[in-house]
């Protein structure tokens, strides 16, 4: 910043000592240097100003820099001016689409320090995004894996917007299909082997994200996976809509238990949905590990039956799901029957008194 040098007063000086005693009214130009504009009738609307103060950027650490230049431009690509550059439209513009630490940051830059509009956006972006910020943000990308009950679409989407939040992360195209298809649940990666008739790491990148872009294109069509990966040789099979009934059933006797607590449940409901844990298991639809923790849960809440496990036998063949799969197989099979239970009359005791020595 340049330190403008204190004024001599001379004896020729024929200023008033209040006059002399003002407050020095140089250095107040601003940081960011317009060109002059030679064009005729050259007026910003006020609808355009309301327009870019009406997504403000404040300087805080959740805000992305980033998307707010792309907003900007965006806006501001909406305005045409004859003989008028559009790079002097943005620079005239771009303090009004600041606010808080953001505005004070502006003003704090030296006076006439920003001559053009890469310029402001470079120091702009070095200033609310600090290389720390890229660290994590690539570490973010790097680490990046499908989570627990989410779509692929919802992966695909998650991915870009971490690829977007960092425009200048450094991976090139073949390496964030590798990251992104090594994140993926075992399921998904079947799916993109499927429709890449192969290995879909031995196609052309630009096939491989033609897959990926046509496989997120169906995300409505597609339920949430059941589970997470489990192995890199093993698919775990979408939901049905069995599984759809399920969790529907569990979410209602939940949400009666919680509004109730002391209420008993009727036990027809509750033996209707372990019966259908165990017609989906049999079935492959859902794998044991799921069902099992299901049963738990609604044993630790007093709606199921301590026998639960032995009154499944006895049911299992007339179960038929909404779907119309019925279950027609043997019996569960068990590694050990269970004990009998036999019913016992109490036996009649009497007591006996033992002799005293008087």
């Amino acid at each position: 910043m340049k330190i403008e040098p204190i004024p001599v007063v001379t004896m020729d000086d024929n200023r008033t000592m209040a006059q002399l005693l003002e407050a020095p009214t140089v250095g107040y130009e601003d940081a960011i240097v317009v060109p002059e504009i030679t064009a005729d009738n050259f007026e910003l609307k006020h609808g355009l100003l309301t327009l870019v103060q009406n997504k403000q950027f404040f300087g805080h650490d959740k805000e992305d820099p980033h998307a707010h230049i792309r907003y900007f431009n965006k806006i501001t690509s909406t305005m045409k001016f004859p003989n008028v550059p559009s790079t002097s439209v943005k620079l005239m513009l771009f303090p009004f689409s600041l606010e808080g630490a953001a505005r004070i940051w502006l003003e704090k830059e030296p006076p006439r320090s920003i001559l053009t509009w890469d310029d402001l956006v470079s120091k702009f972006i070095n200033k609310f995004f600090p290389p720390s910020k890229t660290t994590n943000l690539r570490n973010e990308i790097t680490r990046f894996q499908q989570r627990f009950d989410e779509t692929f679409y919802e992966a695909w989407d998650r991915f870009n917007d971490l690829l977007r939040a960092c425009p200048h992360h450094g991976f090139s195209e073949l390496h964030q299909l590798d990251t992104f298809y090594n994140a993926l649940n075992s399921n998904d990666q079947d799916s993109l082997n499927s429709a890449a008739g192969g290995n879909f790491l031995d196609k052309m990148p630009r096939d491989c994200l033609r897959i990926i872009e046509s496989k997120s294109k169906v995300h409505n069509s597609r339920n949430k996976s059941v589970v997470a990966k489990v192995s890199s040789s093993s698919s775990t099979p979408g939901i049905s809509p069995d599984v759809a009934e399920l969790k529907d059933m569990v979410k209602a006797l939940l949400l009666e238990k919680k509004t109730n607590p002391k209420l008993s449940l009727p036990s027809k409901r509750s033996r209707k949905v372990v019966l259908l844990v165990v017609v989906l298991i049999l079935t492959g639809i859902v794998p044991p590990p799921m069902a099992t923790f299901i049963v738990t849960i609604f044993k630790s809440l007093g709606t199921l039956p301590s026998n639960t496990i032995t009154n499944l036998k006895v049911y299992l063949k007339c179960i038929t799901t909404r779907s119309g799969v019925a279950y027609q197989g043997p019996m569960i099979p068990t590694t050990s029957s269970p004990p009998k239970v036999v019913e016992r009359e109490p036996e009649m005791t009497k007591d006996t008194v033992l002799p005293t020595n008087n």
